[in-house]
C-alpha cells in the first residue's frame, strides 16, 4: 500500500466527521475531504515532518471550508443528519446516553462555527489545544476560551430545550389509569 493510501485510510473518517460538524451536509463534507486529499497529493511532499500530516490535513480542510463558505451565497443551517449523530454516539446500549449524545450533536450543529469547530476538533476528533490552534490558525488562549464559551452555550441549550421523547414511549394520562384500575 502506498503512503498516500495509508494516509487516506488513517484519516478519512476523522476528516469526514470534522467536515460534517462544519457544513452539516454529507455531500459537501465529502467534497471538502476529497479536496483536502487532492491538495495533499499536490503539496504534501512539501511537509518535511510527516508526523504533522494529521494536523496539516485538518488545517487544510478547515481552510477549504472557510473558502467554501466565502464563495457560497448562503450558509446552510440544516441540522446535522442522523449519520453524524450515529457516528458520534457511543456504542453503549443505554438509550438515554444515546439520546443525550444525539441531542448534543444536534445542538452542536446549531452553534456558530466559531464555537462549533473547536468543540468538534476537541471532543469528536480528540485534538490537543495546540493542534486546534494550528488548524484554526488562532492563539491557544482563543481555543481555550472558545471551548469554554461553546461548552457553556451547549449546556444552556441542553437545559433550555429539552429533547423530544423517544417515539416508542407512550405518554399515559394519569386520569385514565385511575378510572381503569379504580
Amino acid at each position: 500500500m502506498s503512503e498516500f493510501e495509508d494516509l487516506v485510510d488513517a484519516h478519512y473518517q476523522a476528516l469526514y466527521r470534522f467536515a460534517m460538524s462544519l457544513v452539516r451536509d454529507p455531500d459537501i463534507a465529502c467534497d471538502l475531504v476529497q479536496e483536502t486529499f487532492c491538495i495533499w497529493a499536490a503539496k504534501g511532499h512539501q511537509l518535511k515532518d510527516r508526523s504533522k500530516a494529521k494536523t496539516w490535513l485538518f488545517t487544510t480542510l478547515h481552510r477549504e471550508f472557510l473558502a467554501h463558505r466565502r464563495k457560497s451565497s448562503r450558509y446552510s443551517s440544516s441540522p446535522l443528519g442522523e449519520t453524524a449523530a450515529a457516528n458520534a454516539a457511543t456504542e453503549d446500549d443505554d438509550a438515554d446516553r444515546q439520546m443525550d449524545a444525539q441531542r448534543a450533536i444536534e445542538l452542536l450543529g446549531e452553534l456558530d462555527e466559531t464555537y462549533r469547530a473547536p468543540i468538534a476538533l476537541f471532543y469528536l476528533q480528540q485534538h490537543s489545544y495546540k493542534e486546534i490552534a494550528e488548524i484554526l490558525d488562532v492563539p491557544i488562549g482563543t481555543v481555550m476560551s472558545r471551548l469554554s464559551r461553546g461548552k457553556e452555550l451547549l449546556r444552556k441549550r441542553m437545559n433550555d430545550a429539552p429533547a423530544s421523547a423517544p417515539k416508542n414511549v407512550l405518554k399515559l394520562n394519569p386520569e385514565l389509569r385511575k378510572s381503569s384500575h379504580g
